[in-house]
């Protein structure tokens, strides 16, 4: 659970005096007969339909090539879809250009794989960057956040427990922390969804639970809608309370996540549980 603001690391407590303000409500989802097809001829999606309500946690897995990549892009629009509607909190996806896309995209939080951060600038430069919806672009330009902006970057690096390495540069950190700080990043956007393509593909055991149970606790204790993509059928089980399965583009599951027993992988998977399927323990 979060500790609150009073960490000083180097300044952090002086830009703290101005209180984060709350997270706004959290956003549904809704995709009805989502095809999507690359111009290689590729189908990555082939008719989904899914409703995810505000606050819900959801897994979802398949093997490479299963489209599951795809889907979660085009919650917010990074990929265009063929045909079908996407909406995300009321607002249409497949419809958003421009200014009504980037304002869009201000509300859903992105975490990749390979963190996408940079290198050379501090955690809370890199966490400051979630703050560029919610600011004028001079002020982006000139670097110059307000108060509100750093109080919000400093309560979610606090919430990943990345608060005292703020003032350290990214590229310093393990690929855990780098993650963690991907999520502090998106939490500052103050998103009403967080999507999370493959968080832990590159992650040893115990550094991928760790960041699945922050994704879990930014869920639960913000009630954030949160979709992540997964691979390994213990992760998705343990951490997801919903669970989409999709093979060749097409959902051959939806349910509890506790509810989907061996038999249900393999039906996802289209062949027999593998090791390399299951992470370990924590």
């Amino acid at each position: 659970m979060s500790t609150g603001l009073t960490a000083t690391a180097g300044g952090a407590g002086a830009a703290s005096d101005a209180a984060a303000p709350a997270p706004p409500a959290p956003w549904p989802v809704r995709m009805r007969d989502v095809v999507v097809r690359y111009p290689n001829g590729v189908t990555a999606l082939d008719g989904v339909s899914l409703d995810l309500e505000p606050g819900e946690m959801v897994a979802v897995v398949g093997l490479s090539g299963s489209g599951k990549s795809s889907m979660i892009r085009t919650l917010n629009g990074l990929v265009p879809v063929t045909s079908g509607t996407v909406e995300v909190g009321g607002h249409d996806v497949t419809a958003a250009r421009g200014r009504a896309l980037r304002a869009l995209r201000g509300e859903v939080g992105m975490i990749f794989q390979s963190f996408n951060l940079a290198g050379r600038a501090t955690v809370l430069q890199n966490v400051l960057v979630g703050r560029v919806a919610h600011a004028p672009t001079w002020r982006t330009l000139l670097g110059a956040h307000t108060a509100e902006d750093k109080a919000v970057a400093y309560e979610a690096l606090d919430r990943v427990g990345m608060l005292d390495r703020a003032w350290h540069r990214a590229s310093h950190l393990s690929g855990g922390q780098q993650q963690r700080v991907a999520i502090a990043r998106a939490l500052a956007q103050q998103p009403r969804a967080v999507l999370a393509d493959e968080p832990v593909a590159s992650l040893d055991p115990p550094t991928a639970h760790g960041v699945m149970a922050d994704l879990r606790r930014v869920n639960r204790e913000l009630g954030i809608t949160v979709v992540v993509n997964l691979h390994l059928l213990d992760l998705a089980r343990e951490y997801g309370t919903r669970l989409v399965g999709l093979r060749a583009g097409q959902v051959v599951y939806d349910g509890p996540a506790a509810d989907a027993s061996d038999r249900v992988f393999e039906d996802i998977y289209g062949r027999s549980i593998r090791p390399d399927d299951v992470l370990g323990a924590s």
